[in-house]
Order: C-alpha cells, then structure tokens, then sequence
C-alpha cells in the first residue's frame, strides 16, 4: 500500500524514481572528480599550499558539472545556457582579487567540468580519458618541468630615496635583500614621493628559493 502510494506521488508530480542515466552520471562524475582531483590536489596545492582554493576549485568544479549535465538533460537552449553561465562572468570575490595563476585552474576545473558532464555519444570514452590526461599532463610539466623557477614580484616601499639613482642599483640591490630576508633577482624603482622622501619599489625574486614564504594576495595587484 505505501509503495503504490509512493508511485501515485512520483507519478503526480511526474518525477521518475530512477532510470539508466544515474549509471552514466555516476561514470561521469567518478571520472570528472578522479582527474580533476589530480590537477586541484596533486598538481596545484603542493605548489601554492593554499586550502582555501581548494574549496572553492571542488565546489565550482561539481556545481558546474552538475549544471552542465542537468542542461543536457534538460535540452536547455543555448541561450538560455549560456545565460546560465554567464553568471560565472560576474563572481567576484571582493575580500581578494584573484590572481592569474589562481584563475588559470579555476577555468582548468570549469572546462574539464564542462567536457566531462557534456560529452557524448560522438566522444569516446578513450578521447574523454585522453583529453583528461592531457590537460593533466600538461598542467603538470608546466608546474613541475618548464616553469619550475616561478619568478614572484612583491611591492615595498623604500625610504633611502638617495639609493634610488642608475649608479647606485647594487648598493640599493644588497640593502633591500638585507631588509627582506629575500635572494632578490632585480628591482624597479616606480613612484618617487620626493614629499615624504619615499618610492614605490617593486622587487621580483624566485619564490621556491627562499627559506620563509612571505605570499600576499595583493602584491600581483601592485
């Protein structure tokens, strides 16, 4: 009796209790949370050590695979689709601006999402797996082979304005490392406040080098 009831319902509100695209979702979505667990944990925290991004990577990435699959179901039209991701046009995290880097693997966590929950019967599954491990793969060599000395730039301003002049760039160079505690590679001398006798210096050194991280989410913005 409760069972007919509970058909009665489904029916009435014309719902189905289940079919053969939860198997098809649940491929998708084991497939689309292994690889992109790859790039988000393997790949772009051991380098940043940043546990907030990795919030926010998981979640965008399975509400946009949720989404993008609920669309496909739905025969949504593309207007309408592309109105619907046109909201992530407008995210904006206004504590923080986002740096580029940081950007790169939001949209690399997007676009797999999106190939991953869309892709169909014309896409194999071996072109899926292959399109997968090539974003890995080369997200990976980029991070760890071709780019591994990543240059970081940080703003300070400098009070010793007399250092400030072409001739005096090593003795300038030797007393910014020995108030920073940083292997500075070079600097560049930008805004001069001859008022409060000041300037805006901005110094670019290799991250990975230095013995203490010293990372601001504002020093990509100055």
């Amino acid at each position: 009796m409760l069972l007919e009831t509970s058909e009665s319902i489904i029916d009435m509100l014309d719902l189905q209790l289940f079919n053969k695209d939860v198997y098809t979702l649940l491929y998708r979505l084991i497939l689309n949370l292994f690889f992109t667990t790859i790039i988000i944990r393997f790949i772009y925290y051991p380098k940043t050590k940043r546990k907030d991004y990795l919030f926010t990577y998981y979640l965008i990435g399975l509400i946009t695979f949720f989404l993008c699959f609920a669309l496909k179901k739905l025969d949504i039209d593309i207007g309408m689709g592309l109105g619907l991701f046109a909201i992530f046009g407008i995210i904006r995290y206004r504590t923080n601006p986002i740096e580029i880097k940081e950007m790169t693997y939001l949209f690399i966590v997007i676009g797999m999402s999106v190939v991953n929950a869309l892709a169909k019967k014309q896409i194999s599954i071996t072109e899926v797996m292959m399109l997968n491990g090539a974003v890995v793969i080369l997200t990976g060599g980029l991070e760890y082979v071709w780019l591994l000395k990543h240059e970081t730039r940080k703003t300070v301003v400098y009070e010793k304005i007399d250092l400030i002049k072409p001739e005096m760039y090593n003795e300038m160079l030797k007393d910014l490392e020995k108030r920073t505690g940083l292997n500075i590679n070079r600097f560049e001398v930008g805004k001069i406040d001859f008022l409060n006798d000041t300037a805006t210096v901005r110094i670019f050194y290799y991250a990975d080098e230095q013995t203490l991280s010293d990372y601001s989410a504002t020093d990509e913005n100055n």
